[in-house]
């Protein structure tokens, strides 16, 4: 088998301080670093660009728990809807304490979206990084930043997904989990203490992994598969096992102390499903990674030929590198298919068709496919190469043609996207009516999103009404919200309209009182 180690030998500290390797790894590790902010900030920007408003349903509980903790009764609306959402300490947490920084309105909601945008995205940098160097790192990354899966976020819009600019676990979790990846990769280049402090980080990353996206777990199963695949002795499982034995047990105690019971988070997750809404089989449920990736946006195919490339890559190669990577993809496709609906379509315990449960593995797919590339090319007979050109003229052009399609096919979407500049309309046009509407309806959607816009960036009040909320799927209007001003949107994106397509007008008998300028918002009131 192919040896793992890419660049680095393996050192231990004594080793470290001679002068020579103590310079080229001072110089390493300041690459490491600023490449990472690069990234990270790059993470930021597109985040900034996009900028959808806070969103409703789980984002908003999550906000709401943060807000509200540690007195998040799991047993009353809303949070008995979605306990799983508020039991997850490592997006809870963090989100109060930038609301204690920064208030509880959007810079803060934003802070928070933005610094789990910028785990994941540094995460996977260091992860592929760690496995086939720098070039491979940073492309992959800002392959993810431009990718319509991470840009079109906005359902007043053409959304995909909620992903980048939302106050979900999915990016977070998964970014903790690359920086324990990538922790390991480089711990197998080490010996003694250096090799001890970079797995006890990836323990420590692994386990505040769980903390914000429980089924990671899944994930963990292949620890020891890892180690083995890294050369890293058995007994050093122990090693990156006692920092995730720790944070789960001051989890255990938290729940105990906030909610009575240590399983709390544990009991919400595992409570979590039942019988979907959507159309699910035994076979729709078996092809749940190749819908996530296909029918939410044709450039989801990236990620499928990345996995077909990985294992052609692997099948030639036997490189190590691509075994972990291919590896690290099985542990969470198996479970995440499985759950989706191949034991029982009537109770789905994960939709793995939403493509957002696969962030996890996307570091796996690019590292596995930019690796498999590099090796296939290496493989290649240097006369061949060097009498058609291959390497010098061939291959840097055709990276060049690619690179420069794929990122105008994927930033070509965004001037589409209507980003949050009606809610920021709605909040000067609120801020001028206090005390002239005090009443305003929405249906449950709007109507949370809507608080934060109430609100300056920085959590003051600016409009002191109060919004009042019906069910989107209801039936018809609620009678005691006859005669008084009423939110209203034409939803598109993949979400269902307002009580079943219902459309103020003057024939029904209402006029129009406001309405921003790209017509993504209205407020509609009485004609009299």
């Amino acid at each position: 088998m192919a040896q793992t180690t890419v660049r680095e030998p393996a050192v231990d500290e004594a080793q470290a301080r001679t002068g020579p390797l103590r310079g080229l790894a001072r110089l390493r590790r300041r690459r490491v670093v600023w490449l990472s902010a690069l990234v990270g900030a790059c993470g930021v920007l597109a985040q900034w660009v996009v900028n959808p408003p806070p969103l409703y349903f789980d984002p908003y509980y999550v906000w709401l728990g943060a807000e509200s903790w540690p007195d998040v009764p799991l047993d009353r609306w809303p949070f008995s809807e979605v306990p799983h959402q508020v039991t997850r300490l490592g997006l809870v947490l963090p989100a109060r304490l930038v609301q204690e920084l920064l208030g509880s309105g959007q810079a803060a909601y934003f802070t928070v979206a933005a610094l789990g945008g910028a785990l994941f995205f540094v995460g996977c940098y260091l992860a592929v990084r760690s496995l086939f160097g720098d070039v491979a790192g940073v492309a992959s990354a800002l392959l993810l930043i431009v990718h319509p899966f991470f840009t079109m976020t906005n359902p007043y819009g053409v959304e995909v997904t909620w992903s980048a600019g939302a106050v979900l676990p999915d990016m977070p979790g998964a970014g903790l989990f690359a920086f324990g990846m990538a922790a390991l990769v480089a711990a197998s280049r080490r010996e003694g203490r250096a090799q001890t402090r970079l797995l006890v980080a990836a323990g420590v990353c692994f386990g505040a992994a769980f903390l914000v996206r429980e089924f990671v777990a899944f994930l963990f199963l292949a620890i020891p598969i890892y180690l083995a695949l890294l050369r890293i002795p058995w007994r050093r499982n122990v090693t990156v096992g006692l920092p995730m034995v720790g944070i789960l047990a001051a989890n255990l105690i938290h729940n105990q102390v906030v909610w009575g019971d240590p399983l709390a988070g544990l009991m919400s997750a595992a409570g979590h499903g039942g019988e979907s809404r959507d159309h699910v089989t035994r076979v729709l449920a078996l092809r749940s990674f190749e819908r996530a990736m296909a029918d939410w946006h044709w450039m989801g195919w990236v990620f499928v030929a990345a996995l077909v490339l990985t294992v052609i890559g692997w099948l030639v190669t036997r490189d190590r590198r691509l075994a972990l990577c291919l590896v690290w993809f099985l542990v969470l496709c198996v479970p995440l298919t499985v759950l989706s609906g191949v034991i029982d379509p009537h109770n789905i315990k994960l939709r793995g068709w939403l493509l957002r449960y696969w962030f996890a593995v996307f570091p796996a797919l690019l590292a596995g496919g930019s690796g498999a590339l590099v090796l296939l090319a290496k493989r290649i007979p240097d006369g061949f190469a060097a009498r058609f050109r291959l390497r010098t003229v061939v291959a840097p052009a055709l990276a060049a043609v690619l690179a420069l399609t794929y990122v105008v096919a994927a930033v070509r979407t965004v001037p589409l996207l209507p980003r949050d500049k009606a809610w920021n309309e709605l909040r000067v046009y609120l801020k001028a009516h206090d005390g002239d509407m005090p009443v305003l309806w929405a249906d449950r959607r709007l109507a949370q999103t809507a608080t934060f816009y109430t609100r300056s960036m920085w959590g003051d009040v600016l409009w002191h009404g109060r919004i009042r909320d019906f069910e989107h799927s209801s039936a018809k209007l609620p009678p005691e919200s006859y005669g008084q001003p009423m939110l209203f949107t034409r939803w598109r994106g993949q979400e269902s309209q307002i009580l079943y397509g219902y459309r103020p007008s003057a024939e029904a008998g209402w006029k129009r009182m406001w309405r921003s300028s790209d017509g993504v918002l209205e407020i509609w009131g009485p004609a009299k």
